[in-house]
């Protein structure tokens, strides 16, 4: 007679629930890694061996902050060995790019789309503080047109106009909005990018 199988016992990742081999697969891994170096140490090895790097390097900065320094007795660090000691925090990208901080600007587009219909995209107020909501019923009701609030291409949301208000809507925002100084707006125009005033 033929010998009967044992079911396979399979490792389920606590974080993404899915087999613990599949999880550099899922769609996030780096939430994974703990879990894998607690629970599956033997299926990525080098999931371990760069645990016990970050370990190791942050008891070395760990010891480097907590050094005695050779102008006070009671072990406090210099003021000049502080300075130096704090990193501004980058945060990085998938592949190590780093994510460049928005500048505080507000940029204005007139789009065209039938040949005569135009439309008035404007582009960061919510770097000012500013509801992209409230600012949207606002510019209706002041130019009494239709405006919402839209996802543009870049995933970031923008606030679209109807009607060609490129020019008057400067001085509608300085007005409104005296965080937003007239020197951070800027049109695209013929692809440029060009100051208002």
């Amino acid at each position: 007679m033929a010998e009967k199988l044992e079911p396979v016992k399979v490792l389920y990742c606590g974080v993404c629930s899915l087999p613990a081999e599949y999880c550099e697969f899922g769609p996030d891994f780096a939430r994974c890694k703990p879990w894998l170096v607690e629970n599956a140490p033997d299926l990525y090895p080098d999931l371990l061996k760069e645990a016990n790097e970050k370990a190791a390097d942050n008891v070395s900065d760990k010891l480097q902050s907590v050094g005695i320094s050779s102008g006070g007795a009671d072990g406090a660090p210099s003021s000049a060995q502080t300075g130096t000691s704090k990193k501004e925090e980058v945060k990085r990208l998938p592949g190590g790019k780093v994510k460049k901080k928005d500048r505080q600007e507000v940029i204005i587009e007139k789009v065209v789309r039938n040949k005569r219909k135009c439309i008035t995209i404007v582009k960061g107020l919510e770097l000012f503080g500013i509801k992209l909501s409230d600012a949207s019923k606002k510019l209706g009701k002041k130019f009494a047109t239709g405006a919402s609030v839209v996802k543009g291409p870049t995933e970031k949301e923008q606030i679209d106009v109807q009607g060609d208000i490129i020019y008057d809507i400067v001085e509608f925002i300085t007005d409104t909005w005296p965080d937003v100084p007239e020197r951070s707006i800027f049109f695209i125009e013929d692809g440029k990018k060009v100051q208002a005033g």
